[in-house]
């Protein structure tokens, strides 16, 4: 079975596609911060090295294994040659 198949007959389950949608602007984010630094073509060291810490701390933030500061965040969208902000968007009622 593909994992494509597999994503979906979970997602029929609606426990399980209330925490998946929970989750979404968290793998979004961490999407972008994949993108910033493939869009600098640095790898995770060269982060690093940038932001004067260990690899293995970006490779955590990346993973989403990381609460990161603010601070930590803006660090790494500069290493990358990027600025962030934060954008309020007013919450969609999730009631059917």
């Amino acid at each position: 079975m593909s994992l494509q198949k597999i994503k979906q007959r979970a997602l029929a389950n609606a426990e399980v596609k209330a925490e998946y949608d929970l989750l979404e602007n968290e793998f979004a984010f961490i999407d972008q911060l994949l993108s910033m630094r493939t869009q600098a073509g640095l790898t995770q060291a060269q982060v690093a090295e940038k932001m004067q810490t260990q690899k293995s701390n970006i490779s955590r933030l990346e993973r989403g294994n990381a609460n990161p500061s603010w601070s930590t965040l803006l660090k790494y969208a500069h290493a990358c040659g990027f600025e962030l902000t934060i954008k309020p968007v007013k919450a969609q009622s999730h009631n059917h």
